[in-house]
């Protein structure tokens, strides 16, 4: 006899049964890769019992990730998304056992969920790096699936031939894979010194460089000017600014997605504490 499945009803809010890892993506508890990871690795459980991947879920059930059980108010309300100037020297990762600086040392605290960055930059790759709390639409737009474009301004050292810009559009073998760039642009320079806009629908670990390198060509300087609809524009490195609205409907659109209500957080004022007295002290 076959195992009846067992089905879950809608829960408290009418929210339908949805797979685990959507779900905590969508409370901002990591992307969708991550946290299937995390179930895999078995640090994930549903109402006392370890959680299967693919399983559903309304988000009424008690979940607990590492021990620690976590609040699954779904679509409770809008994300709040960034746009930070990653300089060189930094790493885009929240553990260093060389105790390096990180994107995340800059950034503000949310007051929900956590940061997420979407895509990675290699530690001496400057430029636009999106961060989001909505762990969902951080996965959707580093899938291959919705092939969200990125620029990049690269110098070079040295002049490429007119064969190797053709090889880099139309196509090369790298060890894990063919790859080209969808465009290729010069943008001046001259000797040693020449400068490329390049675009491509996937980020693979340190592929712009690669592809270069396989070419025999060096690239001096790497910076990412663009990611889908958002540029990196005149932004100061190190600098961080919270997306605009017509920024995130246009990051959501380009995966297929709706944004929530605008409500993005910002900083509460300080409140300067008056004196008991109500009177200034005297100096």
């Amino acid at each position: 006899m076959k195992r009846a499945r067992t089905r879950r009803r809608p829960g408290p809010d009418g929210a339908a049964p949805e797979r685990i890892q959507k779900v905590l993506a969508e409370a901002g508890l990591g992307s969708r890769r991550e946290i299937e990871r995390w179930i895999e690795e078995g640090r994930v459980t549903v109402d006392g019992r370890r959680a299967a991947l693919g399983e559903r879920i309304t988000g009424s059930e008690q979940v607990l990730v590492n021990g620690r059980p976590v609040r699954l108010k779904r679509h409770a309300g809008a994300h709040r998304h960034l746009a930070y100037y990653k300089p060189s020297g930094e790493l885009t990762t929240r553990d260093d056992p060389e105790e390096r600086p990180t994107v995340f040392d800059r950034l503000p605290r949310p007051s929900r969920g956590r940061w997420i960055s979407i895509g990675r930059l290699d530690l001496n790759t400057s430029g636009l790096l999106l961060l989001t709390t909505d762990g969902e639409l951080a996965h959707r737009l580093m899938h291959p699936r919705y092939a969200v474009s990125r620029e990049y301004a690269v110098r070079l050292l040295g002049s490429p031939t007119d064969e190797q810009l053709r090889a880099l559009t139309q196509g090369i073998v790298l060890e894990d894979g063919p790859a080209h760039f969808d465009t290729i642009e010069l943008r001046g320079g001259s000797g040693r010194n020449i400068w490329l806009h390049v675009t491509l629908r996937e980020g693979r670990n340190r592929e712009v460089r690669r592809m270069f390198e396989a070419l025999g060509l060096t690239v001096s300087r790497l910076i990412r000017v663009r990611y889908g609809p958002v540029q990196l524009a005149r932004m100061q490195r190190g600098r961080v600014r919270d997306l605009t609205a017509a920024e995130v409907a246009a990051l959501y659109d380009a995966v297929g997605m709706t944004a929530a209500p605008e409500r993005e957080e910002r900083p509460k004022p300080v409140k300067r504490k008056r004196e008991q007295s109500g009177r200034p002290r005297r100096r």
